[in-house]
């Protein structure tokens, strides 16, 4: 019976396959049938991806982009954010154009689409993939509601460098847990049927290596070598690629002296041959001409050295459509590359099902039912909880009922800004305030007073820098002295003060680079006043980057970092504050002291000369001004409860070959509120062929426990957690000891060790 069984599970295997190799054949028949009707101006209009025109719905005919689509000029189009407009632009094509072929559309879909979540740093401090993939789920559902149909997320670069802006897109510090995020993410949006209308392309981006640009400034330069590449840098972008993800952009820096957007060893070997990614590959806004300021050559030169690299669409750059014929003719580039190129921008519209029917994913009813609905609010607001760090606690949160609490601060009364950066789908008009939220919150059950306090900075052009895009906070014009003065009347007898201070929503974000990362002075001086009284006071902290928070960490009896929380920002925080929900977010990314520290990151190597004693020792690697450590680090998060880990337990220190390790745990919840708990396992080998970080996290597993209870949390380690690149750029694992450690942070972690031989 049992051989009758596996004989029918083998049939309906190879009828499975064989119907999926049929899709794939008649999916190629198709567009190569196509492409043979398509001249070369078709091909290359293809390839070719503007920013959408403002055109008013009904006058799609008379706008910019028009005479341009009718052409064939055109593969698809970013940014438009209406059914309406995107409808009427895919009929214009389809109607207008030869070879009647639908266009893609794209968007910034980064952390939700209406329904806003928390930005990517402040979602990735879950360490919670259901709810990474859920969140991506529905932006995944309301984008395409809205005609979407590809989204330029998500973002996996590797940061260790607070000052870069673009740290509030990523998920942090640590490739495994970034690894982990994109997999889930891609599924959020993906799904399993590209064709489902519900379903979205992801592009992960920015391939590769952005976020070690120097000085933490954008756009700048990145030099590393191939070994730091590989096994701290790329690991993210790969599992991108092994997730199925359907596209890749191509970052703005160099990478080996050659900018990303013409390095043929990046996208064509790395990519393609080695990772074996088929997906297409999209370059940055204006990331090809861009090679013209690198000193790459002219726009003729650097077009077709992105063409040779294997990029396959131009976003608003055009250069492919006015340069690519003429390097053709001249054999700069060949009609493979360019039929290739092409081949890979219609199979994706034929896997949307676009060809099928263009307009599948611009259903008015599902625009008008499925966008911003009451089911997502009320998830966004549950997601955004689970992203708070408590990241101090003297006994001042949760704030019991009946209190009189005074909320004082720039951003206590700040909907517009609750949604973070990136966030070009939102309507801010709708957001939750932490005001409203926590007034509503209150309710008759105590009461909120409020006042302004301070404006987010001093100089009027800061504020405008960090309050861009439809984000402003009006400016009081009175003194500060004036300001602050109000903000203590108020608190006079309040039972605790909550202040909301921090960063704007663009403070963070694409060119908000900042060289001080300190809460704006203006914001600190209020704060110091507000401490002097004596009173509690909880801090909660808006930011889209870790800050240096040395005198608050001594001084401010709490700090709840809310990040920016998205659409149900105010609801959510006043529920975390009110311990209607107990703060269990992690650090992806370590806070340091001060700016001097970075880079600063957990899985840092040793030294030849290794700080051995306490800060400070001479002739050993520190600093004579500040300890090596973080403010706080890796993986740090408190909670309203407090949690006792145990002894580790092994299955074996001996192991051999693919022996598998399992490794319990039991973790104690002896506080008197439930709570969850991100348990942590870290790896450290001890001697390799190459010198290896200190520890590396190498697993996590969030729990829920109850007050009073005990649970047994599990590992299991194989040899795969080992693997590494060595010099030869071999991925294996080798012999030796190894250090196994556990905890609740990458700091204070309980340390056994194993030995393992292959």
């Amino acid at each position: 019976m049992k051989r009758v069984h596996l004989t029918i599970v083998g049939l309906l295997l190879v009828v499975i396959g064989f119907a999926q190799g049929n899709k794939e054949a008649k999916m190629h028949q198709f567009v190569n049938v196509l492409m043979s009707k398509m001249t070369l101006e078709e091909k290359l209009g293809q390839l070719n991806l503007p920013a959408s025109s403002d055109f008013v719905t009904g006058a799609v005919s008379s706008s910019d982009i028009a005479d341009k689509v009718k052409a064939g000029k055109v593969g698809g189009v970013f940014n438009i954010r209406s059914v309406t407009k995107i409808k009427e632009l895919q009929q214009f094509a389809v109607n207008n154009t030869r070879l009647h072929i639908p266009l893609l559309f794209g968007m910034d879909v980064i952390h939700g689409y209406k329904t806003i979540f928390p930005i990517p740093l402040g979602m990735s401090a879950t360490w919670d993939m259901e709810l990474v993939e859920r969140s991506a789920r529905i932006a995944a559902s309301e984008a395409s509601a809205d005609g979407i149909q590809w989204t330029f997320s998500p973002m996996v670069d590797l940061t260790r460098d607070p000052r870069w802006g673009r740290v509030s897109e990523g998920n942090g510090e640590d490739a495994f847990l970034s690894s982990a995020i994109a997999k889930a993410m891609i599924q959020g949006y993906q799904g399993n049927d590209l064709s489902a209308p519900n379903t979205i392309l992801s592009c992960v981006k920015h391939y590769a290596l952005y976020g070690a640009a120097e000085g933490g400034r954008d756009y700048n330069t990145t030099d590393m070598s191939r070994v730091r590449m590989y096994n701290e840098y790329f690991p993210p972008y790969k599992a991108a690629v092994d997730a199925g993800v359907a596209s890749v952009m191509v970052s703005f820096n160099e990478v080996d002296g050659i900018p990303a957007s013409g390095n043929k060893w990046l996208v064509d070997d790395v990519l393609r041959k080695q990772w074996k990614f088929n997906g297409f590959v999209v370059s940055d806004y204006t990331g090809i001409p861009e090679m013209m300021n690198h000193g790459m050559g002219d726009a003729q030169t650097v077009n077709a050295m992105s063409m040779n690299a294997g990029v396959d669409m131009d976003m608003v750059g055009e250069g492919f459509l006015n340069t690519m014929k003429k390097s053709l003719q001249e054999g700069k580039v060949t009609l493979a590359q360019i039929n290739q190129a092409c081949e890979r921008i219609l199979i994706a519209k034929y896997q949307l099902g676009l060809f099928d029917d263009p307009y599948r994913y611009c259903n008015e009813q599902r625009s008008a039912t499925e966008v911003f609905t009451a089911a997502n609010r009320a998830e966004a607001r549950r997601i955004a909880a689970q992203s708070f760090v408590l990241l101090k606690n003297n006994n001042v949160l949760p704030i019991a009922a009946g209190k009189k609490i005074a909320l004082v601060g720039p951003l206590a009364n700040a909907k517009e800004n609750m949604t973070g950066t990136w966030s070009v789908g939102a309507d801010n008009a709708k957001s939750i305030s932490l005001l409203k939220g926590l007034t509503d919150a209150v309710g008759a059950n105590g009461k909120v007073v409020y006042a302004m306090g301070s404006n987010l900075e001093d100089d009027e052009e800061m504020q405008k820098r960090q309050t861009m895009f439809g984000k402003d906070i009006a400016r009081d014009n009175r003194t500060a002295e004036a300001m602050i003065q109000e903000a203590l009347a108020v608190s006079a007898d309040a039972d605790v003060i909550v202040a909301a201070l921090g960063e704007g929503a663009e403070s963070s974000g694409e060119s908000a680079s900042k060289s001080n990362i300190d809460i704006p002075e203006a914001q600190k001086r209020l704060l110091k006043a507000l401490v002097a009284t004596g009173k509690p006071v909880a801090l909660v902290l808006f930011n889209g980057r870790p800050l240096t928070l040395n005198w608050e960490n001594e001084n401010v009896p709490a700090i709840l970092d809310v990040w920016f929380a998205g659409s149900e920002a105010g609801d959510a925080i006043a529920d975390a504050l009110l311990g209607k929900v107990n703060p269990s977010g992690k650090l992806s990314m370590s806070f340091p002291q001060n700016v001097g520290q970075i880079p600063l990151y957990y899985n840092h190597k040793n030294t030849g000369r290794p700080l051995t004693g306490k800060w400070f020792s001479k002739f050993q690697s520190n600093y004579i001004d500040v300890s090596n450590e973080p403010l706080y680090p890796f993986g740090y998060g408190l909670s309203y409860t407090q949690f006792e880990y145990g002894d580790i337990q092994l299955s074996s220190k001996q192991l051999k070959g693919n022996q598998k390790l399992i490794l319990t745990i039991p973790v104690k919840n002896t506080g008197k509120y439930a709570g969850k708990e991100v348990v942590q396992l870290y790896i450290r080998d001890e001697v390799g062929s190459i010198t290896r970080p200190v520890k590396e996290l190498k697993g996590f597993n969030k729990i829920d426990i109850a007050a009073g209870e005990t649970k047994q949390v599990k590992f299991e380690i194989t040899p795969e957690l080992l693997k590494f690149y060595n010099t030869d750029l071999k991925f294996d694992w080798e012999s030796g000891d190894f250090q196994i450690m556990v905890g609740p942070n990458s700091r204070d972690v309980k340390t056994v060790k194993v030995n393992w031989v292959k």
